[in-house]
Formats: C-alpha cells, sequence, structure tokens
C-alpha cells in the first residue's frame, strides 16, 4: 500500500548573522521596507505560546507581550528612528516579510510536485544572530515520496545561492518571481549580511550550508493504525527524519542512519525526530488531535523552541571563534556570563512534552559539548592572559630595578668623585 499523505508543511531555516555593530542600521532598513511587517506577540491572540512558555523565558523570546494598552499606542505612534532604537534594545525582533499573494513554484519537470511558499519570518537576536524562516506547502499531490523528494531537493538550494546558473530541480511559476534566482536573491536582499562576516571564514564557517529541515507530516489512517504494524512503514519514516530522498536504498544501514537521529516516542502514533540539522514530526490520522491540535504547537510552540536552541548553538559557536583571540577574552567573558545566566541556566516550560523535547533537542544540537568546551577553552585562555600579564608585571619590576642599580651605581661613583 502506498503511503499517503493526510497534511504536511516543511519550515525551512536559513541561519544569518549582523555585525554587531551594524545591528541597529539593520533594524531601520527592515522597518523602512514597506513588505516587512514588525511581529507584535499579543497575549489574547497568542494565550497557547503565552502559557506554554515561563515568564523568564517570555521576557528573552517574546518580549512584546510586555506590549500592551496604553504602551502599545504609544508604541505604534513612534517615528521609525524610535521604533528601531526601541526594537534593537529588545532581546530579539520578528518580522513578517509580505506577498501579496502566496509564492507558487514546482520541483522536476512537466509532471513535477507543485508548492506554495506561505508565510516568510525574519526572526533576529540582539547579539547580530538572525533567522529567516519560509512555510512551505506541497499542493494538488498526497503522495508521501513527494514530500521526500522536495525536502530533500529544497534543503539544498541554499547551499548554490552563490554559484547558481539554473535550478533544474525547482521551478517558480509566479508573478512574485521569474524563477528560483529570483528567490535567492530576495533572501540575499533580505538577509543583507554585512561584509565583515562576509569576508570572515570563521564566521561563515557556522552557518549551516544548506536550510535546517522543520517538517510535519500526517499520514492516513489506513497506513499506520491498530491493524497496520509501523514496521510497514518505517523505512519512508527513517527516510523523512533524516531528509533522505525517496529512492534512497531501502537497505541502509538501519544502525547507521539512527545513531545521530533522536526520536521521541512518548505517543503511540507520533514520532518526533531530531538531528543536529533537522526537526521533524510523522504522525498517523487515526488520532484527530494529530491533525487538529498537534499540527499548530508544532508550529508554534515548538517552533520557536527550536529556533531559540539553533540560537543557543550558533551562540556558543560564534564565542567559540571570538575567544581564540587575546584581545576579545574580557569582551567573551562578559558575553558568555550573560548567556550563562540569563539564558542557559533558565527554565523554558513546565509543559512535560515540550520538556522532553527541547532536552532532547539540546542533545541532539550536542549543546553541552559545546558549552563545555568553550568553557574550558575560556579557563585556559584566562590562565594564559593571567599568565602573561604576571610575567609583564615580573619584567617590568626586573627592568625597574636594573634601572635603579644603574642609577644607584652611577650616583656613588658621583659621590665618590666628588669627594675626592
Amino acid at each position: 500500500m502506498e503511503l499517503m499523505t493526510k497534511y504536511q508543511y516543511t519550515y525551512f531555516i536559513h541561519p544569518y548573522i549582523i555585525d554587531e555593530t551594524k545591528y541597529d542600521k539593520y533594524i531601520l532598513k527592515l522597518l523602512k521596507d514597506k513588505k516587512c511587517s514588525y511581529k507584535i506577540f499579543e497575549k489574547e491572540k497568542d494565550l497557547d505560546i503565552y502559557n506554554f512558555f515561563l515568564p523568564n523565558i517570555r521576557e528573552v523570546l517574546f518580549p512584546t507581550f510586555e506590549l500592551r494598552g496604553e504602551y502599545l499606542k504609544e508604541f505604534e505612534e513612534y517615528s521609525l528612528e524610535e521604533k528601531k532604537k526601541r526594537i534593537a534594545k529588545e532581546p530579539v525582533a520578528y518580522f513578517n516579510y509580505n506577498f501579496a499573494t502566496d509564492i507558487q513554484g514546482k520541483v522536476g519537470a512537466e509532471d513535477g510536485i507543485f508548492f506554495k511558499i506561505e508565510e516568510i519570518e525574519i526572526i533576529c537576536f540582539k547579539s547580530g544572530i538572525c533567522f529567516l524562516t519560509m512555510k512551505t506547502h506541497l499542493e494538488n499531490t498526497n503522495k508521501f515520496i513527494d514530500l521526500l523528494d522536495f525536502n530533500y531537493r529544497f534543503k539544498s538550494i541554499n547551499s548554490e545561492f552563490d554559484s547558481l546558473r539554473d535550478f533544474e530541480n525547482i521551478k517558480i511559476q509566479t508573478d512574485t518571481f521569474k524563477d528560483m534566482k529570483d528567490l535567492s536573491e530576495l533572501i540575499n536582499q533580505i538577509t543583507g549580511v554585512s561584509t565583515k562576516v562576509k569576508n570572515d571564514p570563521n564566521k561563515e564557517s557556522i552557518i549551516n550550508s544548506q536550510f535546517y529541515t522543520y517538517s510535519y507530516v500526517c499520514v492516513e489512517t489506513s497506513n499506520w493504525n491498530e491493524k497496520t504494524d509501523f514496521m510497514n512503514i518505517e523505512n519512508e519514516f527513517l527516510k523523512f527524519a533524516n531528509v533522505l530522498p525517496s529512492n534512497y536504498n531501502s537497505d541502509f544501514n538501519k544502525a547507521n542512519i539512527e545513531h545521530n537521529l533522536h526520536i521521541i516516542e512518548k505517543f503511540k502514533y507520533s514520532k518526533i525526530t531530531l538531528s543536529n540539522t533537522s526537526s521533524n514530526i510523522m504522525c498517523s490520522g487515526i488520532d484527530t488531535y494529530n491533525y487538529t491540535k498537534l499540527p499548530y504547537e508544532y508550529e508554534n510552540q515548538y517552533f520557536y523552541l527550536y529556533i531559540f536552541s539553533l540560537y543557543k548553538k550558533l551562540f556558543l559557536m560564534n564565542l567559540n571563534i571570538e575567544i581564540k583571540s587575546y584581545d576579545n577574552v574580557i569582551k567573551t567573558k562578559k558575553d558568555f556570563i550573560k548567556f550563562t545566566t540569563e539564558i542557559w541556566n533558565k527554565e523554558i516550560t513546565l509543559d512535560d512534552t515540550g520538556a522532553l523535547y527541547y532536552r532532547t533537542l539540546n542533545k541532539a544540537l550536542e549543546l553541552d559539548e559545546l558549552y563545555n568546551e568553550l568553557q574550558n577553552k575560556y579557563e585556559i585562555l584566562y590562565k594564559d592572559l593571567n599568565i602573561e600579564k604576571n610575567n609583564i608585571y615580573y619584567s617590568i619590576i626586573v627592568i625597574l630595578l636594573i634601572f635603579s642599580l644603574i642609577f644607584n651605581t652611577v650616583n656613588i661613583i658621583f659621590l665618590m668623585y666628588l669627594l675626592s
């Protein structure tokens, strides 16, 4: 029986870095862009997100929850310059990139896979680490193999942006863009990465060459139910979990492919899979919750948990680069301490499943290893720096003593000459 989908969507996430010294200007650029709108989270409208996150983390992830009543009215009356100053002070800023209509496209040849880009969101943290996210949805098909091929092909476009001449696998068919090259130019235009970052190979190395993939799929009840063993679709599930194409060898070594894959199986008819570059959930339509409430939760509460964890990963990687220079040790120490107290040690949610997802995601992204590595490097460098300072201090003392000895010797000789 062919595996069929009931509902699906995929977010493709592109991280980028803005030079901290130009962050204010970048925020102003987004505010001036008529297609960008500053996103404000409201308690009434976003109540599920509000209740999911603990107050201490809401202050970091969703500062606009506090922008209410007279404060909101006052903010809306600000000039662009005043808004820029207010937004740039916040830990994070969200922008929606708006189109008149959804962006439509196609994967493959004449009988290819049609898709829509339904939403583009820009998420910028004050440190300069930003994310551009695109929500896509397949059209005119409910074949699971089409979802596999689409996710696999689309995730790699990001690595070809700078040199791509022809997108043979993915076609854009819309008045907004003539082809994928136009979309790549739009992304470059939005990200506006500064020359300082572009020319730094170390900074570029922390940006994944492919999109991070965040995908949801609910398969038809007939494919996964009480009478149908999950083993029948396990190979397809593992392809989906690892963002592999439909024609990937079905005889792959299961042990190898699961080595860097973390699977959450808290519920009978849904499985969340996490790797270093993806977060994917597969569920069955046998449970109505799986295609009513779950897809909403996954693209809201869990999605921002995922973004937050990616931010932590990139922030630690960035500090790891900064700390290589003795000149940056003091600043890095300050940033590291602030990160530890304001982000690293904070509890995120009291929701059991959300807390499990967050813990597992941190394991998949190897955050503890990154944190401990940075901490160890800092301690070594700081000790070396103190030793170096002490050596300089002692050298200065020795030089002063030598000069003092010479000066005293000259004085004695001079006095002896006068007395003689």
